[in-house]
């Protein structure tokens, strides 16, 4: 079963071209390039490989330093043959950087393609190469303790194969998520299941705050996050130079099955011990920074240090372009000094749960001074500005690159960038207006579009400017006023030919593997349309069966649509026969209130039935009338007004309009 989700997205492929014609005249049907860098693009990389130390080789010492073992299949499938991973995809990335890639992010993806199992030091290993994130692998007096167990089952059952086929057949005594981001845990019914944590006693430790952020992405809003995840992440690209290269993070998503089980425990505080198997951890509570749950530890026995996702060998997002809740770029800063400050000077090994670790005591104190300085020097720098009146765009283009970005390749913005983190910062503070009164309320940009049309004389007024700034190398500029163009008429073929071309270009220029995603997946779909993929499931079994059961209604209650309310509000009362759990819901004229814990004398019903029933009727497996056949739920009072709610759940499109009306 695939699923889709906040941090993960689609992973289908694109249709045909919805064959959309145009009105413009003959003379203006010149074709724009498509595929290949204009002499722009080329000058601009060129200027990137000449003012960058590409020819450093230290990184690439790290990131092949302790193969032990790589897969020797070429693709990790599911159990219906799916290809969830391919290790040939990413063949291509080697040598010099084509002219249609950035050369900073070609040197980065060639070293997010060294792929294998690795030994960080004796104890510790890494699987790297196979998923967007890493599988760190720690040995106990008696098992494997598993760090982040990757997004797909069945890519980390693939890696735990692959140490148990190296280094020896052992059990997994420990699973550690560091923070609530579904490539870090989606994974974990691939390498434990709930029984076997149950046998054993295996503890499941997560940062506090862990399972609430977890669910708050992958179902409250994973329908819209995943839906531009597909383009932040290039899902849908063809790999190859023109194509997707690399998120900048990682290789990419793997496009298997996601779970979740729940933590037994959510570790609070800074300096937090906890034994596992015989190893100590000392947590350190990072919430709000990358995620808003996230822990680092550090490992005394083996003066090694793991930063997960806060410190990595890239500028993270302060704002991510899948969509997420503005991440604190102080606290952030804050953070990475504290372990710096308390751990630095003890630590042999700094490693992460993306990329390759950092060897050393002094080089491990370099790295992790960086990172805190390109963090607070953002968030310093752009409320400073802020505070003599710019706003976040005027910010966001003048703010320069500092000295620590320039000359260190780990904290350039292969996956955030300076210039949308600094809008970011800006809106933390102060929201998304910029404060301008003719922005505060403006039309929408279907609206605008077709003023601003009008505005210059009309559709072929507007490409011919377009066309003008892509000549020029304005591809920015072009982009704005074509956008305009696609969105007054969509129709327009040529329009969205020059736009998508635009794109294009903009996304052979971009250092992020993230814009670069984006704006290539945004041609694609101007060219060809939307991936013809039909129904996408935004769940699954895997991942609602560990989701707690007052999360579903929560996740429920997102989807209520009160004008498709059929009759007067009332209120239902949820009996849960093998959980122990109880519930109202409030159905009103605004909302579906969920409320635990209690039942209501006043309820027109109870449903009485088993939370797997449940997980049936939520994801639509199995109908109330067969499940009530079955035996295996009742309902007591008025069934109809149980309808009424069902059929007021909106169940939302995936494949809706991002670059286009």
């Amino acid at each position: 079963m695939r699923v889709l989700f906040g941090v993960a997205a689609a992973i289908l492929l694109v249709a045909c071209s919805p064959g959309i014609q145009t009105n413009i005249p003959e003379s203006m049907a010149k074709a724009p390039p498509k595929g290949e860098a204009t002499d722009t693009t080329r000058a601009a990389n060129a200027a990137v490989a000449d003012r960058l130390p590409l020819e450093d080789t230290s990184d690439f010492v790290d990131a092949t330093r302790g193969l032990l073992a790589q897969l020797k299949q070429d693709t990790i499938t599911d159990v219906d043959g799916n290809v969830v991973w391919q290790v040939s995809r990413r063949d291509f990335i080697d040598g010099d950087s084509p002219d249609t890639v950035n050369p900073s992010l070609w040197r980065q993806e060639r070293l997010n393609s060294e792929h294998g199992l690795f030994e960080v030091m004796d104890g510790i290993y890494q699987v790297r190469g196979y998923d967007l994130a890493v599988m760190s692998v720690i040995r106990g007096d008696t098992g494997w303790i598993i760090v982040d167990p990757l997004l797909s089952q069945e890519t980390a059952a693939a890696a735990l194969g692959l140490v148990n086929d190296t280094l020896g057949n052992r059990p997994v005594t420990g699973v550690i998520y560091t923070h609530s981001h579904g490539d870090h845990f989606g994974g974990v019914r691939g390498v434990i299941d709930e029984a076997d944590i149950e046998a054993r006693g295996v503890p499941v430790l997560a940062p506090v705050g862990f399972t609430e952020s977890a669910v708050a992405e992958n179902l409250l809003a994973g329908n819209y996050m995943s839906r531009r995840a597909v383009l932040m992440f290039g899902n849908t690209l063809p790999s190859g130079p023109t194509g997707q290269v690399g998120v900048g993070l990682g290789p990419a998503l793997s496009q298997g099955t996601i779970g979740l089980i729940a933590p037994t425990e959510e570790v609070p505080g800074r300096g937090t011990v906890r034994v596992v198997d015989g190893v100590t951890f000392e947590f350190v509570d990072a919430a709000g920074t990358e995620a808003p749950a996230e822990f680092m530890f550090y490992l005394p026995d083996f003066n090694a240090l793991c930063t997960a996702e806060v410190a990595t060998a890239t500028f993270h997002n302060a704002l991510t372009l899948r969509g997420a809740k503005v991440r604190d770029l102080l606290e952030w800063s804050r953070v990475i000094d504290y372990v710096l400050t308390e751990y630095g000077g003890r630590s042999d090994v700094v490693f992460a749960s993306h990329h390759w670790p950092t060897f050393g005591q002094e080089n491990v104190e370099t790295f992790l001074r960086g990172q805190r300085d390109i963090y607070r020097y953002t968030h310093d720098q752009t409320v400073r500005r802020a505070n003599r009146g710019e706003t976040q765009f005027e910010i966001a283009e003048e703010l320069a690159e500092p000295a620590v970005q320039s000359e260190n390749f780990d904290t350039r913005g292969y996956y955030g960038t300076l210039n949308h983190n600094a809008k970011a910062v800006y809106q933390g503070y102060f929201g998304w207006w910029d404060g301008v009164p003719a922005t505060f309320n403006a039309h929408p940009l279907e609206a605008k579009a077709s003023r601003f049309i009008k505005a210059v004389g009309g559709e072929e007024a507007a490409i011919v400017i377009g066309q003008e700034a892509f000549e020029e190398g304005d591809y920015r500029w072009a982009a704005e006023v074509l956008n305009y163009a696609v969105f007054a008429n969509p129709q327009n073929q040529v329009a969205r030919d020059w736009l998508a071309a635009s794109y294009e270009q903009m996304g052979f220029q971009a250092e992020s593997g993230a814009w670069r995603d984006f704006y290539l997946t945004g041609a694609q779909e101007l060219r060809n349309g939307l991936a013809d993929a039909g129904a996408v499931r935004t769940r699954s079994r895997e991942f609602v069966e560990g989701v707690p059961t007052i999360e579903l209604f929560n996740a429920l209650a997102v989807r209520y649509a009160p004008e498709k309310l059929s009759r007067e509000p009332f209120e239902l009362n949820f009996q849960f026969t093998d959980i122990e759990e109880e519930f109202v819901i409030d159905v009103g004229n605004a909302t579906a209130f969920p409320r635990p814990g209690v039942q209501s004398d006043d309820a027109v019903a109870t449903l009485t039935l088993s939370r797997d029933a449940f997980n049936d009727l939520i994801l639509q497996t199995r109908s109330f009338r067969e499940i009530a056949a079955a035996g295996e739920a009742s309902v007591e009072g008025d069934p109809t007004a149980l309808l009424a709610w069902f059929s007021a759940l909106e169940t939302p499109d995936f494949w809706f309009n991002v670059v286009e009306p």
